[in-house]
């Protein structure tokens, strides 16, 4: 942030307040000519909106600036994420989305060295790996040894920072961080595949989204009553009413050719992503880590597996707690308003689920916190949730 910048911001974030309101809604109107509306960055807004610069003066007046919006990328100054670099040799201070970039490719690393995946064999009698792209099945999905073949070769010829793998799964990411939409998504791989006609880019969004869906990211549409009775699932499945408060299924619609649900449930599949767990050799002996490396210390409690609630359930379920392979999972959620807005009464409810087998240093970080539910509003479902 330049010298100009940071003059205005600490008058913002200091009793000149209205000084500081005034020389940014001048220097954000030089950097936009020609226009007379620009983003609102209030707390409310949050950059979201676009409006008059007499509106956003005003918002700015009553509301307040947006405490967190620190680097002005829609006002003037560059965008840092632009900024941002994807190599090994970044610092400790790195930004916490960069390092969860980054682990991709540790993730691959343990991939590609997998014991499962060493036979030399099938390694010699694949000697062209790098030189010719894989036929691929015909399928929705890929399957781990096409993915695995992905992870191997590298972008482009004596490429070596990125695999086609990697790279795909880390623009779908900078995708979801930009909130770019399928149309520019699109457009960009076009750009690169003009730039670069040696590189192999998938073809398309659907095309990079066929390689996630290999990975397993996958999700299932389940219809819910929309009083969070129960689900349309299983013995339900056929069920038109829910069977507990008789509402019905579908939004009421004059035409017959699509009955659209009243409520649909987002489930995430567990067991893939358990199995997951145990595909690399560090993450699967961090999964014993609570019985075979954990050191026990009355006096203290630095893990779930040191309370009571824990050792009363290996007394009370023995044959569970002799394998410390099998998964213990702690369920956590609360509802929040997608829209940013809380004058609109809607909760969604995430349902997270954290692997207690791991180690206190690894179970609560993001790589390791599992969307298992996502449950639409309006209503918050609250305690009413049938674990």
């Amino acid at each position: 942030m330049d010298k100009a910048w940071m003059h205005i911001e600490d008058r913002l974030h200091s009793n000149s307040y209205g000084e500081g309101v005034r020389q940014f809604m001048a220097m954000a109107q030089a950097h936009s000519p020609g226009s007379d509306r620009i983003r609102c960055p209030c707390k409310r807004c949050r950059n979201r909106a676009f409006h008059t610069l007499s509106l956003v003066e005003d918002h700015l007046f009553i509301i307040g600036i947006d405490p967190t919006y620190t680097e002005w990328i829609f006002h003037g100054e560059d965008d840092p994420f632009l900024d941002a670099t994807f190599s090994d040799d970044e610092g400790d201070d790195a930004s916490a989305s960069n390092d969860y970039i980054d682990d991709v490719d540790d993730m691959l690393d343990d991939i590609r060295v997998g014991s499962f995946m060493d036979d030399s064999a099938t390694n010699q009698g694949n000697a062209n790996t790098n030189d010719e792209p894989p036929t691929y099945n015909t399928s929705t999905n890929l399957n781990f040894e096409e993915l695995v073949a992905d992870a191997r070769r590298p972008l482009y010829p004596s490429c070596a920072t990125f695999s086609k793998l990697s790279f795909i799964v880390k623009l779908l990411h900078i995708k979801t961080l930009g909130g770019w939409t399928v149309k520019s998504f699109d457009m960009v791989i076009k750009l690169l595949q003009a730039a670069f006609p040696n590189a192999l880019f998938p073809d398309s969004f659907n095309d990079a989204r066929r390689l996630e869906r290999g990975l397993g990211f996958s999700y299932k549409k389940i219809h819910a009553c929309p009083n969070d009775c129960a689900l349309f699932w299983k013995e339900n499945e056929e069920f038109n009413e829910c069977p507990k408060c008789n509402a019905s299924r579908w939004i009421l619609s004059t035409s017959n050719h699509q009955r659209i649900p009243q409520k649909v449930l987002r489930y995430f599949p567990l067991k893939p992503r358990l199995q997951k767990l145990f595909m690399s050799k560090k993450t699967a002996q961090a999964m014993r880590w609570h019985l075979e490396e954990h050191v026990q210390d009355p006096t203290c409690m630095r893990h779930p597996s040191d309370s009571s609630v824990w050792k009363e359930f290996d007394n009370k379920h023995g044959w569970f707690s002799q394998d410390p392979r099998n998964v213990r999972l702690g369920l956590a959620s609360d509802g929040f308003n997608p829209f940013n807005n809380m004058s609109k009464p809607y909760s969604i409810w995430p349902v997270l689920l954290v692997p207690y087998n791991l180690p206190p240093w690894l179970c609560m970080k993001d790589p390791y916190t599992m969307l298992s539910l996502l449950i639409p509003g309006p209503k918050a479902p609250g305690n009413d949730i049938d674990v």
